[in-house]
C-alpha cells in the first residue's frame, strides 16, 4: 500500500477519536483538540493528493477511497454539529448529496467505471472543511459568527452544484 492510501486510512482512523474529543464535555479545551484533529485528517486529504499526483501513486483504492474518506469525516462532523451550529435541514441536504454520489459511484464502479472526484466536489469539501473548523472553534465575536453563516450557505451551494455538475458529467452512468 502506497502512502497516499496510508494517509487516506489515517483520515478515516481520526474519525472516530475526533468525534469522542467533540462530543465528550469533560474534555479540557475539547473544541479546541477536535478541531486540531479535523485540521490534521484534514491535512492529510491536501497531502494524499498532492503525493499520489506528484508521484504518480494514482490507484483505483485512492479514487475510490479518497472521497469517500472526506464524506466520512465531514459528515461526522456535521451530525455533531447539527441542531447546535448549523440547522439540522442543511446537515441533512448535505449529507444526503454525499450519500446519494457514493451511490452513484458504486453503481458506475459495478458497470467498471471508476469516478474521480470533479473540481466543484474539491471545492465543496474544501469550503465544507473550513466551515467546519470555524464553527468548532467558536470564538464568541459577531463577525466570526457571520463568517460562520457565509460558509454555512457557500457550502450548501457548492453541495447543490457539485452534486448537479457530478451527474450531468457521469450521466452516462445512469443509462441503461
Amino acid at each position: 500500500m502506497n502512502l497516499p492510501n496510508k494517509l487516506t486510512i489515517f483520515r478515516v482512523l481520526c474519525i472516530p477519536l475526533f468525534v469522542v474529543v467533540m462530543l465528550v464535555d469533560l474534555i479540557p479545551y475539547n473544541n479546541f483538540i477536535a478541531a486540531a484533529i479535523f485540521v490534521i485528517a484534514c491535512l492529510t486529504d491536501f497531502l494524499d493528493g498532492k503525493i499520489a499526483r506528484k508521484y504518480n501513486l494514482v490507484t483505483n483504492f485512492g479514487k475510490f477511497m479518497d472521497p469517500l474518506a472526506d464524506k466520512l469525516l465531514v459528515c461526522s462532523a456535521l451530525i455533531c454539529l447539527s441542531g447546535v451550529k448549523i440547522p439540522e435541514w442543511i446537515v441533512i441536504i448535505i449529507i444526503s448529496r454525499e450519500l446519494f454520489i457514493s451511490g452513484f459511484r458504486v453503481l458506475a464502479a459495478d458497470r467498471g467505471i471508476v469516478l474521480a472526484a470533479g473540481w466543484w466536489g474539491k471545492l465543496k469539501t474544501a469550503f465544507q472543511m473550513v466551515m467546519i473548523i470555524v464553527l468548532i472553534i467558536d470564538i464568541p465575536l459577531k463577525a466570526f459568527d457571520i463568517i460562520g453563516w457565509a460558509l454555512i450557505w457557500i457550502s450548501l451551494a457548492l453541495t447543490i452544484i457539485s452534486m448537479i455538475d457530478y451527474v450531468v458529467k457521469n450521466i452516462e452512468v445512469l443509462r441503461n
